[in-house]
């Protein structure tokens, strides 16, 4: 028993006619007679009382009628929901990234990919980069953005995984001119100012305690532990200056900075999903959003945000997720 011939059935049965049926369904009358007798054959019933200008139904025909349409209806809304999925109309994705992405480059991406389809589902997760690739790696997310380093590789999953942007590292402060018109601080400079500071779990705190180590200076802090919304808060107040990315300054008219030289820091944002299963097409469409907002946040980002690489995402055995 397949579709066609349930198809076959329910149209002779609406229109007590195998000719007009056979015409309804573009089949000559023949065809549509052995599908019909081949539907009988298997459910070893006939279905139609046969006479000269006029089919009925037999008590076979009339149980199978009712099933025959739910069943025609269901595979007609399966095909309906298939097509929805294709053409991006419904589903799911879900992204995870690190919080000091998800007020700029992934702000800007769901936005932009929400704009063009407004029936996908999204789901947004927001951890270190460490919890995200053991989410990724558990089935957990589709897609993650994560601060990503080679040095010291750390055991993980088998990835594919993309360097999108590198971003510089800026110091902020409240106000208009805080930094007396100097439009750059070295690393000795910002050690002697009143410095609000990241948990000791953030990447972005290890890499300044990592360069200060190096330069055998040690940082005046006023205030740790606080989260990034915290931070600039505080910078905004005036409390002390802070080293922040980039891209958390968008729309932010309360805070300046000026770039850190002497050493430059920067770090890098990737793109991973899993090597081992393909993306779905909503994850498909929103790993290209991510692209080309990545794209355009390297164009007008001042020289402090460059594209590291358009290419599609390569395999990495061992990437090194930091927070």
């Amino acid at each position: 028993m397949n579709l066609e011939q349930l198809r076959g059935f329910v149209e002779v049965a609406r229109v007590g006619h195998f000719t007009r049926a056979a015409k309804a369904l573009h089949l000559t009358q023949p065809s549509l007679s052995r599908q019909i007798a081949g539907l009988e054959h298997d459910l070893g019933s006939e279905l139609f009382h046969r006479a000269r200008g006029h089919i009925t139904l037999t008590a076979a025909g009339e149980a199978l009628w009712p099933v025959a349409r739910r069943m025609l209806a269901d595979a007609e809304d399966i095909r309906r929901q298939m097509a929805e999925l294709t053409d991006l109309r419904r589903g799911r994705v879900r992204l995870g990234a690190t919080p000091t992405l998800c007020v700029s480059l992934v702000a800007d991406a769901l936005a932009a990919f929400h704009a063009d389809h407004p029936g996908i589902e999204l789901h947004l997760t927001e951890r270190g980069s460490r919890g995200l690739i053991e989410e990724l790696a558990a089935g957990a997310l589709d897609l993650a953005l994560v601060i990503t380093s080679q040095a010291r590789p750390a055991p993980a999953p088998s990835l594919a995984h993309s360097p999108l942007l590198s971003e510089e590292l800026v110091v902020v402060g409240g106000g208009n001119s805080p930094f007396g018109g100097r439009d750059a601080l070295t690393l000795a400079e910002l050690a002697r100012m009143p410095q609000i500071v990241f948990p000791s779990s953030y990447d972005l705190r290890a890499t300044l305690d990592e360069a200060f180590r190096a330069a055998g200076l040690t940082p005046r802090v006023v205030l740790e532990g606080a989260e990034m919304d915290a931070v600039l808060r505080f910078v905004e107040l005036k409390m002390g200056v802070a080293l922040v990315p980039a891209m958390v300054l968008k729309d932010r008219p309360g805070l300046s900075s000026v770039r850190l030289v002497q050493p430059r820091l920067t770090r890098t944002i990737s793109l991973a999903r899993r090597q081992d299963v393909s993306p779905t097409r909503a994850a498909a469409a929103l790993q290209r959003v991510l692209l080309s907002t990545a794209d355009a946040l390297a164009d007008g980002g001042d020289g402090l945000v460059s594209r590291v690489s358009p290419e599609c995402p390569r395999r990495e055995s061992n990437p090194r997720p930091r927070d």
